[in-house]
């Protein structure tokens, strides 16, 4: 059987994930696994028709494609998913329609499910059989339990391609809107010396988008500076390279204009629109690549206190975990999410209202220093990092670990000796059957009294 694995890592074969393929090679040797690493080689196959139609030659004589690929911000990387971009505008989807699909993908288990998720759906949207995805702990191939589950993956996938079991659709064909958007003139918000910046990958993709745009620049007084990615002077992805770890210094520092651009004019505003139109399952690929870029920060927050809002061309509304993935990052980076505005979410009216009540939120909790309390998005994913950076990733991600000490991060509930010599005497205590009796009766009571004492202070 001859399994297509489109490598997702721009290391190539210096990738972790390509290190569990290999192992699945060892374990089912009767089957040819054939290796594109279709990230690492994106700039030649957007400059060579020929070269990309062989991978896509590839592709159409494959018995099945293994998307593998580690997580790269929540998706997959800016080269990695311009190949999905590339197929569909080359048209060709034909050698993918009927193949049977599976996802391996190596994290630290940070937002894998949204990256799992995308790749459904992209195989979806190509007509593929997608059976079964596996999201590895990086250092799982390390376990003899976990080696023998990446086992039983392969072979529930080889098993599905043999049998030619039907896969099991979970996305809809995505629906473009119709709607023709015109430029309205809203009630403009005073600033007040708030710094107003919407950042879009292109205006020439959408004139939905653009005339959006258009409305929400001029509801500002003044009005909202807007700036392109595309005229960013942006040498290439992230290259996963990992030597921002140590210091926040990028390896393409001074060879290109994105840090300075995100330092000074991103950072550097108070209010952020964030504007693209929809691509694939996502947004543009240049999007994804500014994204990754950002990542020279390590997972030092970059937008506290900011006001961020998106304004999106395309069906937006259809794609749950697009909206979940905008969500997460905007709480991962400590600013504030105000909302989300797209040309599918109905009439001419409810847009031109959406976009008003951007811009009122936008400047009153601007004012106002107004940043939502966090919820498992955030605090789930910062455990996540915490753990790890603590033990295992501190020599690669040094710089974290400085941040995360100077701010409090580790704050692991083992370290609070009061709580720990409570909670033991109230364990023992509840082993005496009486006292256990009028526990129960009295916890909800007794949960309540410390707010009920506390709101009696305040009045």
């Amino acid at each position: 059987m001859k399994i297509i694995v489109l490598n997702g890592s721009p290391k190539g074969e210096l990738s972790v994930t390509m290190q569990y393929v290999h192992y699945l090679q060892k374990v089912l040797p009767e089957n040819e696994f054939r290796f594109v690493a279709v990230a690492q080689k994106i700039k030649k196959l957007e400059a060579d028709k020929n070269a990309f139609l062989q991978v896509i030659g590839e592709i159409a004589t494959a018995d099945a494609v293994l998307w593998a690929f580690p997580l790269y911000y929540l998706l997959v990387a800016s080269q990695y998913k311009r190949f999905i971009e590339l197929i569909f505008e080359n048209n060709s989807t034909a050698a993918f329609k009927g193949k049977y699909a599976a996802v391996l993908t190596t994290s630290i288990h940070f937002y894998d499910h949204t990256a799992h998720n995308y790749i459904n759906a992209v195989c979806d949207d190509l007509e593929m059989n997608f059976i079964v995805s596996y999201s590895a702990e990086m250092n799982d191939l390390f376990k003899s339990k976990e080696r023998q589950r990446l086992k039983t993956f392969g072979e529930v996938f080889l098993q599905a391609i043999r049998q030619k079991t039907p896969a099991i659709k979970s996305n809809r064909p995505l629906i473009a809107p119709a709607l023709v958007y015109e430029p309205a003139k809203l009630n403009t918000e005073e600033t007040r010396g708030k710094k107003v910046l919407i950042v879009v990958d292109s205006l020439e993709t959408s004139s939905n988008l653009r005339r959006m745009l258009e409305t929400l620049q001029n509801a500002f007084l003044p009005a909202a500076e807007i700036v392109q990615i595309k005229d960013i002077d942006i040498k290439g992805g992230c290259l996963g390279c990992l030597q921002c770890g140590m210091d926040n210094v990028c390896i393409y520092q001074g060879k290109d204009g994105f840090i300075d651009f995100f330092n000074i004019r991103v950072r550097g505003a108070d209010i952020l629109f964030f504007a693209g139109s929809i691509h694939d399952r996502y947004l543009s690929s240049i999007w994804k690549c500014f994204f990754d870029r950002s990542f020279f920060r390590g997972h030092v927050p970059a937008f506290e206190g900011k006001q961020i809002g998106f304004v999106i061309s395309g069906p937006f509304n259809q794609i749950s975990n697009l909206q979940q993935i905008m969500e997460a990052y905007v709480e991962a980076q400590h600013g504030n999410l105000i909302g989300f505005i797209s040309d599918d979410v109905g009439s001419l009216e409810e847009i031109n209202a959406g976009l008003q009540r951007m811009v009122q939120l936008a400047t009153i909790y601007s004012r106002n220093g107004y940043i939502k309390p966090p919820s498992f998005l955030s605090i789930g994913g910062a455990k996540i990092f915490r753990d790890a950076v603590w033990s295992r990733l501190r020599p690669v991600f040094q710089a974290d670990h400085r941040y995360y000490k100077k701010h409090g991060y580790y704050d692991f509930p083992q370290k609070n000796y009061k709580w720990r010599l409570i909670n033991n005497a109230m364990v023992m205590l509840t082993k005496i059957p009486v006292i256990r009796r009028e526990f129960i009766k009295k916890i909800k009571e007794e949960m309540v009294k410390p707010f009920t004492r506390a709101l009696v202070k305040l009045k």
